[in-house]
């Protein structure tokens, strides 16, 4: 029989309570995390977001209760009202914050009853993903959620404050908007009033943050939703959430200076400590050191060993010499098998034009040296794992040639990321040996026992190491198109000494635009915008967008522009992402309260599914499936 709460309030949390509030009157309310039968004494672990408190039911001070214990079971949700009491010192239990103290019931109220779930909350880790996404009610009880939600609670709050200090103001953006090319497909919504006509929900704000800045706002910023119909990965939901800002009469410096600030106020509101400013690093050089845009800064990067073959040891064997030769070191794997390196083999991109030697003992036989030489350069100890990489004549890819002195060109660049790919795969797969990736952990710990109220701030120096990536090209060229494509968004600003190579050399345009990336993440994007029409119009020529497409398009933004656009820029950082880090997190669905899986499917509501055919009629819209 269940009882009715009536006028009874909490007193208290569950896992507030002390040794120095023994004797204190509390009341006490929750969900049964264990229960402990010892005939005349019954022992309920009482759980609330805030930890557990022990509820003694003793037959001889409340047989009520003690009778209503016999029959309660995990995840019943109660009452208990009682006095707290110390521990004996055997009883002690020094792993629970309250483990010095516990409450002799006095009354006990059942306020509800639970069927037997497919797990407990108490469980410290559920191997099936697919029942906890589906029980999404019971997983977020368990303590590492409860963990992680209050983390990235601390995180959001911190930042929002340090840009409301920074003169931003919060403005709110459409949900409901029109589709334009961001990068990805777009969600539809189509309207019942005016049939055949579809809304768009945002990918970003970029338009409407860019008009903010027109409308004469200055600064703005909004923790935003952001929608994306595209395949998700660990690090990538369909609705995510993002730290947008914008702002007027900016430099690179001036955007940068803002983010560290936040940067450095949210990881602090988290426990951990990172130093300001960021390192910053161009694209041409990020490639060059780690075959990568977002470069992981805990591993060691790439290393030139052209020096170290000779041209008759490149043609003997079948690199090409006019392409990188690089070397990747994973430190204290050990020395692998001839089957264990063939297990590596399908991490490596052959799409790229580039081929790998990980079989040193074979390489050293021929080229003694050579292979010395190598090992010399990249500084590897003996127990550490060097591959070499390098361009593949006999598999030339269809790339274009053009390079501007100084830069790299797409052959050079698909070589360093296929380096760099294969250095990313084997550190995840080698983690264990190489120990890196444990001191992130480590830090994310010890920053826990910060947070729940004990222990002191972590320096997060070596565990999170951020780093600005600038100097982006402006195009990437699409092989199976034959032309060149903007590799941004097409508001993006160029290098103004770059502007007359738009038509004549594409390749050597960079974009007035920069990453921050951290441990091998891209934590957000950003650029400064194009402000001028006359601009624009040379940006959407040069990727062969007509006047009438870029009217049809983007008529109201260009319009805009017209009227007094002040030069600025902005940045967009993923906040599920920062929250991941920081937690720990293997992936973002540990950060987001109902996230969906692989197969962009929500497990606990049965989402997507049909509708009925009037709600179709309303919309104007019949559905032909394929057969």
């Amino acid at each position: 029989m269940l009882d009715f709460i009536g006028k009874l309030e909490r007193t208290h949390v569950c896992g507030e309570l002390r040794a120095s509030d023994a004797g204190k009157q509390v009341v006490l309310m929750g969900w049964v995390n264990r229960r402990r039968d010892h005939g005349n004494l019954i022992f309920l672990d009482l759980r609330d977001r805030s930890g557990i408190a022990q509820i003694v039911l003793d037959r001889d001070l409340t047989p009520e209760g003690h009778a209503k214990g016999e029959a309660i079971r995990p995840e019943y949700v109660i009452a208990a009202v009682g006095k707290v009491r110390l521990r004996d010192d055997l009883a002690i239990n020094p792993k629970m914050p309250t483990g010095e103290i516990e409450i002799e019931a006095t009354e006990l109220l059942v306020l509800n009853d639970a069927r037997l779930a497919p797990f407990s909350p108490a469980d410290e880790a559920i191997a099936n993903e697919e029942v906890r996404l589906k029980y999404r009610y019971i997983d977020l009880r368990r303590a590492e959620m409860q963990r992680n939600f209050a983390v990235r609670h601390r995180i959001t709050l911190a930042i929002r404050q340090s840009l409301s200090d920074q003169g931003f103001l919060e403005i709110e953006t459409p949900i409901l908007t029109k589709s334009t090319p961001e990068g990805a497909r777009d969600f539809l919504v189509p309207s019942r009033v005016h049939a055949g006509e579809f809304y768009a929900l945002p990918q970003s704000p970029q338009i409407f943050k860019q008009i903010l800045m027109i409308s004469g706002f200055d600064k703005y910023f909004q923790i935003a939703r952001c929608f994306r119909d595209e395949d998700l990965r660990a690090d990538r939901q369909l609705e995510f959430t993002q730290v947008d800002l914008e702002m007027s009469f900016p430099q690179q410096d001036t955007v940068f200076a803002v983010v560290e600030k936040f940067m450095v106020a949210g990881f602090a509101a988290a426990g951990v400590t990172i130093a300001a400013p960021f390192p910053r690093i161009t694209y041409d050089d990020s490639m060059r050191q780690f075959g990568s845009d977002k470069p992981d800064l805990r591993l060691p990067g790439l290393t030139d060993v052209r020096s170290a073959f000779t041209d008759e040891a490149l043609a003997t064997l079948q690199i090409d010499p006019a392409l990188p030769v690089v070397a990747l070191r994973i430190p204290n794997v050990g020395e692998l098998s001839r089957k264990e390196r063939e297990d590596n083999h399908p991490l490596f991109d052959l799409k790229k034009g580039a081929k790998f030697i990980d079989d040193f003992k074979r390489l050293a036989k021929g080229f003694p040296e050579a292979a010395a030489k190598v090992r010399e350069l990249v500084g590897a100890a003996e127990a550490d794992f060097v591959i070499i990489v390098a361009g593949d004549p006999a598999h030339h890819i269809h790339a274009s040639d053009t390079k501007f002195p100084g830069r790299l060109s797409e052959r050079e660049i698909n070589v360093y990321l296929a380096a760099g790919n294969f250095r990313s795969e084997l550190a995840k797969k080698y983690a264990a040996r190489h120990g890196a990736f444990g001191v992130t952990q480590a830090v994310v710990n010890e920053a826990n026992s910060y947070a729940l109220g004990s222990g002191q701030m972590v320096d997060g120096r070596e565990a999170f190491q951020p780093i600005w990536v600038t100097d982006f090209p402006m195009f990437e060229y699409e092989s199976v198109a034959a032309k060149w494509l903007p590799a941004h968004h097409p508001f993006t600003a160029p290098f103004e000494a770059d502007m007359a190579n738009l038509v004549s050399d594409p390749a050597s345009v960079r974009a007035n635009c920069y990453d921050l990336a951290m441990n091998g993440l891209e934590l957000g994007s950003g650029s400064i915008r194009i402000h001028r029409k006359d601009v624009q119009q040379q940006i959407f020529a040069s990727l062969g967008i007509s006047d009438e497409e870029a009217r049809a398009r983007f008529g109201f933004f260009l319009d805009a522009l017209e009227y007094g656009t002040p030069p600025h820029g902005g940045i967009a950082l993923g906040l599920d992402r920062i929250a991941m880090l920081l937690a720990g997190a293997p992936n973002m669905r540990e950060v987001v309260a109902f996230p969906k899986t692989a197969k962009a499917i929500d497990l606990m509501v049965d989402a997507p599914t049909g509708v009925t055919e009037q709600q179709l009629r309303e919309l104007h819209i019949r559905v032909a499936l394929k057969s």
